[in-house]
Order: structure tokens, then C-alpha cells, then sequence
């Protein structure tokens, strides 16, 4: 590592910092701020809904899964795909039919301001935990580098740092900025992987891939072990991962903030549907990356090579393998994969903040400059906030990626239900919808727990958190909802922005 890598770094993070305040102009009213006044381009919210899932969670975790495994992570991507066409043509409509602000209206215009105010304050609760595990995911491969530069810090300082110049531009330039910084950094990060690959193959010949082959390295589809428990099985992994995606894409206000900055539904159901064929192939990427670093290392075991954990294969190999410069560039990448997610879940956990909780716990109607005001202070708050849950998780040893997609899983469940059960059940009020979203949260929590803290055993596969929330929800909800006499008629559109006034 030299010198010339550290200052690649911090001319990104200066470039990053200027690139969203110059895209993104200076956002004046909430409308602006949280969806970019509706006129993004399908294909810049499709790359920037790639990159918000992404993290660094992905440019290091993946590639540590093909390297010790195979590439049965694949199978997720298939899923994925079939959930996002669920959600396009399901639920999309139903978001811009009322020209909403967030994800949790359209809760509130079907049961009331009780039930959107619950989802809103559970999204912000996931979203502080899994985020505060991105967090985490970057200050390994950066506290790697300190240390080989022999710059001895903690994780603290190291999160602090990159929350500042992310809460900066996420701060002034809203979603836009957001956006247009998304694209930048997937491009950075993917051309990162593909370098790598190139790299390792000059250095050790292009046999890699035939000797990973000849391993049983390559296998995609997985068809033994229990449905319910292995999260590698088919099964899980493509049905699963199916309704995840429609929980994720289609009730998680992160993805969601994005898709409802697009010009039109038609453009949004575009993005949304190109993402899911977009992340198979970065999947394919950096599962690939591993293959190769098991055939550079000679099929070495990460803790054989000094490793204190799995996740640190990849950035050991950009520090110690890459020329001058390149190395520089890739960890640049690893870092905008970061801050990717990092400002996304800002500019959405201050949308849902205003939106979802403070407009709705407010006695008199909130004003466009009120929201706007709020909204770039709970930016700022909701940045700082991050460094308790990364700090937190930094003792776990599992596998980052199922630990962060575990624990969205626990409300995934309970908001995708409660979206669906509105749809579907016309006898439902706001009690039966909170009380079979409160016994999903309940439920998947309990399982996430036991497992990862109790019995160490897997009882139920992440990949059915969502499942099996809708289900609990539809259930318990359905049965109080046998109470109420069934409803003459449905409830017209809205036209009005929830939460912003007038559209």
C-alpha cells in the first residue's frame, strides 16, 4: 500500500462530496429533497436502486462466498427478478395512483395515520440496525488499510469520517444527489471487480476458472438439505428470495423513494424490473472475484492466511496484490459501494421521519418549509446514529451479508403483509392490520434470536423471514378482521402528496 493509493482515496471522497452538490443544485422544498421533483431518468434510478442494495456489504461479503463455497448465491438473483415484476405491475401503481412521498402512505390512506406511523417507526428501526452492519462492512477494508500504512485507529473514528462527507452532500442536495452519486459509484465498484479479475488472471494464467470447475466450484442450483433451514436449497433461495424482493423493493421506503422519483409509473416499473437483471450480473461479478482469489491463494483457508475474518480475503488481495494506484482505485470502490447505501438510507430514514412520524404526530398541518427543515436536520441525526449499531455488530463472526439481510428480514415480513393484507382484505381496519404487523415482527424476531444468539441452530431460513411475516399477518389480521361487516364500496384514489401539501 502507497502513498499514492491513500491520496486516490481522499480525492474520491472530496470528488464524491463535490460530484452531488454540482448534479443535484440546491434542493429548496420537501418535494425536491425527498424524490427529486419527479424527474430522474429510468435508467440513472435503475443503477442507483443497484447500488443502494449493494453496499459494501456486497463488494466483500460475496466474494468470500464463492471462495469458501460455490455459486449457489445465484439462485437468490433469480429470485429477486420474479419479485421485482410482482411489485411492478402490484404494487408500483398503487404508490403513484395517490402521488405519494413514501412507501408508508399508501398505509395510511388504506387504514389511517396509526398504521403508517407504526411502519414508518419499525423502517426506521431496521434500517438503523442493517445499516448500522454497512457501516461495519466498509470500516473492515479501510481499517486494513490504516494498519498497512501503519495508521492505527479504531472503528469509530474510521465510521465517523465516512458519515461526515456522506451526511454533506446527502444534507444539501437530498435524493438527486443521492441518485446521480449512486451511478458514479456503481460504475466505480463494478469496474473495480472486473479489474481484479483481469489482474488475477494475467498473474496466475485464465486456468482459474477451470480449476474451480473441476472442484465443484461452479454449481449454481442446490436441490438437497430442508427447504425450511438451508438457506443455500433452491427453494428458499429463488421462492424466498422472491417475496423478499417484494418486500424489500416493494415496501422498504429505501428502494421505494427511488422508484417514486421517476417521471412516470412506466418509467419506474422499468427501473425496477432492469435492477433485478443488473444485480445478477454484479452478483456474477464478484462471486467470479472469488473463484479467482481461491485460485490465487492456492485454496488457502482466510484464517491461514492471518485473516481475523472471512470478509477481509478480498481487501487483503486489493492491498497486497494490485499495483500502485489500481489498489487505490478499487478501494475507492469498496467505499462508494459505502456511501452508496449509507446517503440512500439517510435521505429515506429523513423522508420516512417526516413523512410517517413527525407530519403525523403533529397537532396542526405541516408546512412545506416545516418538512423541509425537519428533514435536513433528521439527515444529520440519523447519520450519527449509525455508529452505535456498527459498533455493536463489529463481535460477530458469521457471514456480514445473511446478517444483514437477516435482520431486514424481521420487519420485511410484517410490511410487506400489511401492504398485501390491505390490498386483499376490504374488511380490515387499522387494529387488525397493527396487530397481525406486531405478531410478524414478533414472530420472525423470535426466530432471528434463537438462532443467533440462543441455540445457534438454523430453525427457519432468512430467506423466509418475509414469507413467513405475510403469513402471520394475513392470518391474525384476517381472523380480527371477521368482525367487521364487509364494506359497500373501495376507496377512491388520493390526489394529494401525503405529507407535502398539495401535489
Amino acid at each position: 500500500m502507497q502513498i499514492i493509493d491513500l491520496l486516490v482515496i481522499i480525492a474520491y471522497l472530496v470528488a464524491t462530496a463535490w460530484l452531488g452538490l454540482a448534479l443535484s443544485g440546491k434542493q429548496k422544498n420537501l418535494k425536491g429533497y425527498f424524490l427529486g421533483g419527479r424527474d430522474l431518468p429510468w435508467w440513472a434510478v435503475c443503477l442507483s436502486v443497484v447500488a443502494t442494495e449493494t453496499s459494501a456489504l456486497t463488494v466483500i461479503g460475496i466474494p468470500v462466498m464463492s471462495y469458501l463455497g460455490d455459486l449457489n448465491y445465484l439462485q437468490l438473483g433469480l429470485g429477486y427478478i420474479l419479485g421485482r415484476v410482482i411489485v411492478a405491475y402490484f404494487m408500483l401503481p398503487r404508490y403513484y395512483d395517490g402521488e405519494m412521498v413514501t412507501a408508508y402512505a399508501y398505509l395510511g390512506k388504506r387504514f389511517g395515520s396509526s398504521t403508517q406511523t407504526t411502519a414508518g417507526v419499525t423502517f426506521l428501526f431496521t434500517r438503523l440496525l442493517a445499516d448500522g452492519i454497512r457501516v461495519l462492512a466498509c470500516a473492515i477494508p479501510v481499517k486494513v488499510i490504516l494498519d498497512g500504512l501503519g495508521i492505527h485507529t479504531n472503528y469509530f473514528v474510521i465510521i465517523v469520517v465516512l458519515s461526515l462527507v456522506t451526511i454533506a452532500y446527502t444534507f444539501i442536495g437530498g435524493i438527486k444527489a443521492v441518485v446521480w452519486v449512486d451511478v458514479a459509484q456503481m460504475l466505480l465498484y463494478v469496474l473495480g471487480g472486473i479489474l481484479a479479475i483481469i489482474i488475477i488472471s494475467a498473474s496466475i494464467g485464465g486456468g482459474w476458472l477451470a480449476e474451480a470447475v473441476e472442484a465443484g466450484k461452479t454449481n449454481i442450483f442446490v436441490f438437497e438439505g430442508n427447504p425450511i433451514s438451508a438457506d443455500a436449497s433452491f427453494i428458499p433461495s429463488v421462492l424466498g428470495g422472491a417475496v423478499f424482493a417484494m418486500a424489500s423493493h416493494g415496501s422498504d421506503q429505501l428502494i421505494v423513494q427511488r422508484l417514486l422519483s421517476c417521471r412516470s409509473k412506466l418509467e419506474a416499473q422499468k427501473a425496477l424490473i432492469w435492477s433485478g437483471i443488473v444485480v445478477v450480473v454484479q452478483f456474477a461479478i464478484f462471486l467470479a472475484v472469488g473463484l479467482a482469489l481461491w485460485a490465487y491463494y492456492d485454496h488457502a483457508l482466510p484464517a491461514d492466511l492471518g485473516l481475523t475474518r472471512d470478509d477481509e480475503i478480498f481487501p487483503k488481495f486489493i492491498i497486497e496484490g494490485l499495483p500502485t494506484g489500481i489498489s487505490g482505485l478499487l478501494l475507492a470502490g469498496i467505499l462508494a459501494a459505502a456511501m452508496s447505501t449509507l446517503s440512500s438510507s439517510l435521505s429515506a430514514l429523513s423522508s420516512s421521519t417526516v413523512n410517517d412520524v413527525y407530519n403525523k404526530l403533529k397537532r396542526t398541518p405541516m408546512t412545506d418549509e416545516q418538512g423541509f427543515r425537519v428533514g435536513r436536520w433528521a439527515t444529520i441525526g440519523w447519520g450519527i446514529a449509525f455508529i452505535l449499531p456498527a459498533t455493536v455488530f463489529q463481535s460477530d463472526e458469521g457471514s456480514i451479508v445473511i446478517l444483514a439481510l437477516g435482520i431486514a428480514g424481521i420487519t420485511y415480513g410484517g410490511l410487506l403483509g400489511a401492504f398485501v393484507f390491505g390490498i386483499v382484505n376490504k374488511r380490515a381496519n387499522a387494529m387488525d392490520a397493527n396487530i397481525g404487523f406486531a405478531l410478524a415482527v414478533a414472530v420472525n424476531a423470535f426466530f432471528f434470536v434463537m438462532e443467533k444468539y440462543v441455540t445457534g441452530e438454523v430453525w427457519v431460513a432468512w430467506q423466509w423471514y418475509p414469507l413467513l411475516g405475510v403469513i402471520v399477518t394475513f392470518i391474525v389480521g384476517g381472523l380480527l378482521a371477521l368482525r367487521h361487516p364487509a364494506p359497500a364500496s373501495t376507496d377512491a384514489p388520493v390526489a394529494e402528496v401525503e405529507g407535502s401539501g398539495r401535489a
